[in-house]
Formats: structure tokens, C-alpha cells, sequence
């Protein structure tokens, strides 16, 4: 079975032209909060694009939680999107 990580990377990277992607983890952070689940992911992800650096970053924020719309309802509980430049 693939890499969950590596199936967020390869969804977007499909949907939008990149030059680098990383995906942090930091769920460990978030232990002990109130709605904490073991299941969920609190994930930042570090993205360069030409692209997404061309628009709003709202509207790069709203493409990339698009993509991942479903994850976010099943295995995404907090996205952090940082675009760089």
C-alpha cells in the first residue's frame, strides 16, 4: 500500500503545476486537545508554485483544499497551506 503522504503529494501535483512539495506532520503537536483523534492528521504542507504564486492565495488555498476535499472529511482534521515564493 502506498504511502498516505505520497497520495496527497501525488493528487496534487496531478491537479497543479509544481515545483516542490513537502508535507509536514505535526499531529504529535496536537495531543491531548479536545477533539484530538489518532485516525486524523493535522498536516502542513509547504508547496512552490509558479502557479499558485500567480493568483490570489485565497484562491490558492481554496484549489488546494479542493484537491483534497474528500481528506479533509476522512483523514484530514487541521491543514496548514503555506505557498512559498
Amino acid at each position: 500500500m502506498k504511502n498516505y503522504f505520497e497520495e496527497i503529494k501525488d493528487k496534487i501535483k496531478k491537479n497543479i503545476k509544481l515545483e516542490k512539495i513537502e508535507i509536514i506532520d505535526n499531529s504529535h503537536l496536537h495531543k491531548g486537545h479536545k477533539f484530538y483523534s489518532p485516525e486524523k492528521y493535522h498536516l502542513q504542507l509547504k508547496i512552490k508554485s509558479i502557479y499558485l504564486n500567480s493568483i490570489s492565495r485565497v484562491n490558492a488555498q481554496k484549489i488546494v483544499m479542493k484537491i483534497l476535499e474528500v481528506d479533509l472529511k476522512t483523514k484530514i482534521h487541521a491543514l496548514e497551506i503555506n505557498i512559498e515564493q
